[in-house]
């Protein structure tokens, strides 16, 4: 069985769990304290250390830098759900990085915001320190007086997701890619503490949301063949 490790707040896990559960197969989540990866390490053979991270009978799968899809196109291979056309490779390429610089930058900030609603008690001070350490001392104070702002640039930042959807129910066609998943997956990112919605004039948008939430892999059906 596939077993995904992750911890649940995590956009990037949030996109590989989405894609899991639309899927249809069946798959174990592993869930890791923020501050202790030591799972991850070991079963990596001290190769990696972040989520996430699958973990398939003998394979360990895991990111090979920052714009790899290694984990998505490996379960898209395994369960041949057709995320990754030949046709869209390039354009789904200039579309991730986009999602995963621009929108995700934004998006984790106001979601960090409400840190010790979502952080267990035993792992805040390793996971303030990540941050502190990561983005400068005080940074979580800084973003929450930030937030009015924060939330307004993202709302402008999601204008051309919402225009993909102009004529269409998914970004690139009439079937979910992978670039639906990751947007969901940052988008679940930022309303993951309950203190967000999409914003009001994103109304396609916010039904395409809606859509990814409950959209499940139909296998493509094959015509008779006649004699």
């Amino acid at each position: 069985m596939v077993e995904l490790i992750q911890f649940p707040w995590s956009p990037f896990c949030i996109v590989q769990r989405r894609i899991l559960e639309f899927s249809g197969t069946r798959f174990k989540i592993i869930n890791v304290p923020n501050g202790d990866r030591s799972l991850v390490w070991r079963i990596t053979r001290e190769r990696y250390y972040g989520v996430p991270t699958i973990h398939d009978g003998r394979n360990v799968i895991f990111e090979t830098d920052n714009d790899s899809q290694v984990i998505a196109k490996y379960l898209d291979d395994k369960l041949k759900l057709g995320l990754f056309p030949r046709e869209l490779e390039g354009l789904q390429s200039i579309i991730w990085r986009a999602i995963e610089n621009e929108i995700e930058d934004i998006g984790f900030r106001l979601n960090d915001i409400y840190w010790q609603e979502m952080v267990p008690a035993s792992d805040r001070l390793l996971f303030l320190r990540h941050k502190e350490r990561k983005f400068g001392r005080g940074c979580i104070d800084q973003w929450r007086s930030q937030q009015k702002s924060l939330v307004a640039e993202l709302a402008h930042r999601l204008i051309p997701y919402d225009q993909m959807l102009l004529d269409k129910p998914f970004l690139l066609g009439d079937q979910p890619h992978f670039v639906d998943f990751d947007l969901y997956g940052i988008l679940g990112n930022f309303l993951y503490s309950g203190h967000y919605r999409l914003p009001a004039p994103h109304a396609r948008l916010k039904q395409w949301y809606k859509q990814m939430e409950k959209t499940k892999f139909e296998k493509p059906s094959r015509e008779k063949l006649r004699p």
